[in-house]
């Protein structure tokens, strides 16, 4: 495993996860919920700022290596369905969105493992519509964490219709990803 700054980075969120679940289960006269909602929102927003910055910094550093781009996709999976179970166990996310999300997470990563085992992986490669996707699942968990109202800004409401966008984009590139690995299926059954 190389010891460099982006892995450092993707390891900081792996280590951020327990912490934004841990912090729902703190006793209530240490923190009150306010309190647990913006600390959480505040570390679930540096463990996404990271899952930018350590690609960006492979990148640009030249550090890009074989174990960083496995870590890399499982640590953004492991802090996205962490974040929906605490979600829905808060009732801020509805459990099929959950199960959305998480099982088009789950499909794709066998899917992209399948492929990579045939040597077919360039054609399920992280697209931009899954950035975007992404980019809307963090966003949106983000706020559905945060929880609280800014400047008359229902953030619950707005983290809702956003993870509800997420969700469709989910299934979105999930179907992008299934179209363009169907002619290798056939190719190789």
């Amino acid at each position: 495993m190389p010891l460099n700054v982006p892995n450092l980075l993707t390891w900081l969120r792996i280590l951020l996860i327990p912490l934004v679940v841990a912090i729902f289960y703190l006793p209530a006269t240490l923190l009150d919920l306010r309190e647990m909602n913006v600390l959480a929102a505040v570390m679930f927003g540096i463990a996404a700022v990271t899952d930018w910055l350590d690609g960006y910094l492979a990148r640009m550093l030249n550090q890009s290596s074989a174990f960083g781009a496995f870590l890399d996709p499982v640590a953004d999976k492991l802090m996205v369905v962490a974040a929906l179970i605490v979600l829905v166990q808060l009732r801020r996310v509805d459990a099929l969105i959950a199960l959305i999300i998480i099982g088009r997470e789950i499909t794709i990563s066998a899917l992209r493992e399948w492929m990579a085992s045939i040597g077919a992986q360039a054609s399920v490669a992280v697209s931009v519509m899954g950035k975007f996707k992404t980019a809307f699942q963090m966003l949106a968990i983000l706020l559905l964490l945060f929880h609280e109202s800014v400047l008359g800004l229902n953030i619950q409401r707005i983290g809702t219709w956003l993870i509800w966008l997420a969700s469709i984009l989910t299934m979105w590139s999930m179907i992008y990803y299934l179209r363009r690995a169907i002619p290798e299926v056939i190719r190789h059954r």
